[in-house]
């Protein structure tokens, strides 16, 4: 029961600076890729200061196989009857219109939704997202992990139906109610990220081929988000290590760790496109490492502490991709 708990924060002022509501949300997938579906999804609306206000839920028809059953537990069977998303993409809009997208792994969410929008030729109204793995972490909560239950476990929540989409969902309101409220007592900044729509998608590729009896022609159609390609390799020497204050130059090493606002391979693809090179790896040779939580502890994060290698957040890249310096004899 989403039982309210005051706090400091309470009786003390808001920060004026906080979201005027959110939408905390879960899906369900076919899987993990790109082109995978959601079979479910569920939104619980929250005023300014985590106050449920409403919550909904939908199973949706994913057009193929449901994938890994024995995890989220709906069946071709179950799904054929389920609506389709264009059907309910109105709907779901409307819970989070105007709302700041709450989710854990948001980026995870928030990727799948906005594919979802891109292949019904609509917009997500979406303008920022907050994964409660970054909340937790600017808290520092000790958790020995980030997972659901994990952050659940430390406030007391009860963990009824995992994998299920209202479940989640709604362990996940009861969770970051307290999360915000200590946040708000504390004047502490929020993580929020920015959420850009997807445009990417276009029609005309041959779909995966359905599974199971859960396919519906039709209204899906194939399509494709980008073609599988090999970047060719940076014509520009390497100029060093990034100076702080300076400008980049073309054939700097840039390795991108973590969550990002940008689809991760826009946002590659304008660094290639500015005359960098993108780094898979971090090594003694990265010019920078482009990331927005430098306190995490990703393989390239403790690299670049490492080697000493600068560090910047998704934003100041951003700004500095629009003047790079050409390479010398460019």
């Amino acid at each position: 029961m989403l039982e309210d708990h005051p706090t400091a924060a309470s009786a003390a002022s808001w920060p004026a600076a906080y979201p005027k509501g959110y939408a905390v949300v879960d899906v369900e997938t076919t899987g993990l890729s790109r082109d995978d579906r959601i079979i479910s999804a569920a939104v619980y609306r929250l005023d300014a200061r985590g106050d449920v206000e409403d919550h909904w839920y939908t199973l949706v028809n994913p057009q193929r196989d449901p994938g890994p059953v024995w995890i989220h537990g709906l069946t071709a069977d179950v799904l054929t009857a389920a609506p389709l998303f264009p059907d309910i993409a109105e709907e779901f809009a409307a819970r989070l219109d105007d709302r700041v997208l709450v989710a854990h792994n948001a980026v995870f969410d928030w990727s799948m939704i906005a594919r979802e929008y891109a292949r019904a030729q609509r917009t997500a109204p979406v303008r920022q997202r907050l994964c409660t793995i970054a909340l937790s972490k600017e808290l520092g909560l000790p958790l020995p992990n980030h997972k659901l239950e994990s952050l659940a476990a430390h406030f007391g929540v009860i963990q009824e139906h995992a994998h299920n989409a209202l479940d989640d969902a709604r362990v996940l309101a009861e969770a970051f109610r307290p999360s915000l409220r200590t946040a708000a007592a504390g004047n502490v900044r929020l993580p929020l990220l920015e959420c850009r729509p997807l445009t990417e998608w276009s029609e005309g590729s041959v779909p995966r081929q359905p599974g199971s009896s859960s396919y519906r022609g039709g209204g899906g159609g194939g399509g494709t988000w980008r073609a599988s390609r090999k970047r060719p390799s940076c014509p520009y020497p390497n100029p060093g290590r990034y100076e702080p204050g300076k400008q980049l130059k073309q054939g700097m090493r840039v390795a991108f760790s973590g969550d990002t606002s940008v689809d991760r391979e826009l946002l590659e693809d304008r660094a290639v496109e500015a005359g960098l090179h993108v780094a898979t790896s971090l090594s003694r040779l990265t010019s920078l490492l482009v990331t927005n939580d430098p306190d995490s502890y990703t393989s390239k994060v403790v690299k670049a502490k490492q080697f000493g290698t600068p560090v910047m957040d998704e934003a100041a890249f951003g700004q500095l991709l629009q003047d790079v310096t050409p390479a010398d004899g460019a």
